[in-house]
């Protein structure tokens, strides 16, 4: 159904009485992508990173907090979801996480931020964690929900404990080629199984899910998604141009800006473990760890408020 002009300013005016900005479309060049992304609101930048199976929706309630404290939200798409696309037809369509962490600095200089605070989870927590490893002087602050992600694709995986192996199915899924077909295939109806193991507490409804499905219509998901997971267990190769980046990860780099970890006590991919002084030991700058009761993987959607929260605390504490 077509909308009028009146029922648009009708909309956009019942928004700003209560309080909500209008995110505004946009995209912009890096060198390798052309980058979806949802900008709302002005002030000092923060980037808010999604994961897999997801898009920028994921952050729809984080955000207006965060402006109407007086801060500029910037949301992109990953590489291989929604709107962003290769610049080059014939790039191999690679996505390991060197390449995700750079795609997240390449977007703060395609838009000119020389400092910006982050949040992200899955793929986009990991992202995170590497830019403000790898970055310190360009990032404020973090908020990492899952903690410290970064892999080390330098050796061979170890097999980890049966429950965990068995929550991960879909990874060694992707590593065949059945699993690429069937990504293919069932790429709505496999996402949405992952949507309701990992949040086994939080019932989202068609639309909601929907809104966010169109995002894995992007030409290049499929196979985004399969050299993820094929790459980070050894076997498909990376990028020739990550591959001293990806020895510097495989060191467990350090965090050094202030840092709060969130994780969900309903993680249907395994819940939090105790604290431990090797977790510890890899931020330097850690102002709170925090388990969310009645979260799961998806945090930025089924507890918004516990993101929004600690990134306002550590801006404020980090001025």
């Amino acid at each position: 159904m077509k909308l009028s002009r009146r029922t648009l300013l009708q909309g956009t005016g019942l928004a700003l009485a209560q309080g909500r900005a209008i995110a505004s479309s946009k995209s912009v060049e890096t060198s390798v992508l052309n980058i979806g992304y949802e900008d709302t609101g002005s002030g000092f930048p923060i980037i808010l990173l999604h994961g897999f199976p997801d898009d920028v929706h994921a952050w729809d309630d984080v955000a207006p907090p965060l402006v109407r404290a007086g801060y500029r939200v910037l949301v992109p798409y990953l590489r291989g979801y929604g709107p962003t696309r290769f610049r080059d037809a014939a790039a191999p369509r690679m996505a390991e996480q060197a390449a995700i962490g750079q795609d997240l600095v390449d977007f703060a200089d395609a838009l000119k931020l020389q400092r910006f605070a982050v949040a992200g989870y899955d793929w986009g927590g990991r992202a995170a964690g590497i830019a403000a490893a790898l970055n310190p002087e360009r990032v404020r602050a973090a908020v990492l929900i899952g903690g410290y992600t970064i892999q080390d694709t330098t050796a061979p995986p170890r097999p980890a404990a049966p429950q965990t192996e068995r929550a991960l199915w879909y990874q060694w899924y992707f590593n065949t080629e059945r699993g690429r077909a069937g990504l293919q295939a069932n790429r709505r109806a496999l996402c949405r199984l992952l949507w309701e193991t990992w949040s086994p507490t939080w019932h989202f409804s068609d639309e909601t899910f929907n809104r966010t499905a169109a995002s894995f219509d992007n030409p290049d998901f499929v196979d985004v998604v399969i050299h993820s997971y094929r790459h980070r267990i050894g076997n498909a190769p990376g990028e020739p141009r990550f591959l001293e980046m990806e020895r510097r990860l495989a060191q467990r780099p350090k965090i050094q800006v202030p840092a709060i970890t969130l994780y969900g006590a309903d993680d249907g991919l395994g819940r939090p473990a105790a604290e431990s002084p090797a977790e510890r030991a890899v931020f330097t700058a850690l102002r709170a760890r925090r388990i969310v009761p009645g979260a799961g993987h998806f945090m930025p959607r089924e507890k918004p408020d516990a993101v929004s929260s600690a990134l306002l605390e550590l801006l404020a504490a980090n001025r």
